[in-house]
């Protein structure tokens, strides 16, 4: 399990923000087990295994929430989006990344991302985009818990901002008949109760009794949703479709963010990579 240290949470920026009705805007979530993507101006959100190919074999370039292939990566989202888009013109991509992905996914996610020819690249944390997706009050600490495939976070948010995480490397796709899905929540449990010791405000016990939000394929277990519950002694929040709450929450974003960039909590993008 790890944890980051209690601070604000930062995007880091691309290029210069462009005039947006010459863009083609892309939210984009890319997930160890699935790879999800939303096209400004189409319906729908396209879905794929996060595998690519080479040689004989199949290749699994993002493994609990780091990419350890980056041309793998930019070969996989090519193949999902490069015959979708214009051949011309400038591009938006609004990315999601893990709350303690840290500088180095952002960095290989923005190299992968290359591939479409963005002019402007954002990230926003997952977390944030759950919350975003479920209309969440972000003016008020909030705690969320995504419970994916590979990868387990809980985050507190306070005014959209990440400001304490923990990550376990376990997820649904972790599960058998050795491993019970207690295990899990027995896991967010632990982490919710560390954050609670080591917060020396109330907001993670503010955040925590007001609602949960539970994101993540493991949010679809009822199972899992009524042991969190009986466990914290608090109210569990499962997002709507909680599976594809991340890609919905940046695409949201993605088109607040036509208006202007600071509809993701960042300043307007400068002139060069941070």
């Amino acid at each position: 399990m790890t944890k980051t240290p209690r601070s604000p949470s930062t995007n880091p920026q691309h290029r210069p923000w462009p005039l947006y009705r010459k863009c083609s805007g892309i939210a984009l979530d890319l997930g160890s087990s699935r790879t999800r993507a939303w096209i400004a101006g189409r319906r729908g959100v396209l879905d794929m295994p996060t595998v690519t190919f080479a040689g004989d074999g199949d290749i699994h370039p993002i493994q609990r929430g780091a990419i350890v292939d980056t041309p793998g990566t930019a070969r996989m989202i090519g193949r999902l989006l490069g015959h979708r888009l214009p051949r011309f013109g400038s591009r938006v991509i609004v990315l999601t990344a893990p709350a303690l992905g840290g500088s180095a996914f952002r960095t290989e996610a923005r190299t992968a991302v290359e591939v479409l020819r963005p002019h402007t690249v954002l990230t926003v944390p997952t977390p944030r985009a759950v919350a975003v997706a479920a209309d969440a009050d972000l003016t008020r600490p909030l705690l969320v818990v995504d419970l994916g495939a590979h990868l387990t976070e809980v985050t507190l948010l306070v005014d959209g901002a990440v400001t304490d995480a923990r990550q376990a490397v376990l997820g649904t796709s972790d599960l058998d008949s050795l491993t019970p899905s207690t295990r899990i929540t027995d896991v967010v449990v632990a982490m919710v109760a560390a954050m609670l010791e080591e917060d020396p405000t109330t907001e993670t016990f503010d955040a925590l009794r007001a609602g949960t939000l539970l994101a993540g394929g493991g949010a679809l277990r009822p199972d899992m949703t009524y042991r969190l519950a009986d466990q914290l002694h608090a109210p569990i929040r499962p997002v709507p479709a909680p599976h594809t709450a991340a890609i919905r929450g940046a695409a949201k974003l993605l088109e607040s963010a036509s208006t202007h960039p600071s509809a993701l909590g960042t300043p307007e993008p400068a002139a060069h990579p941070q």
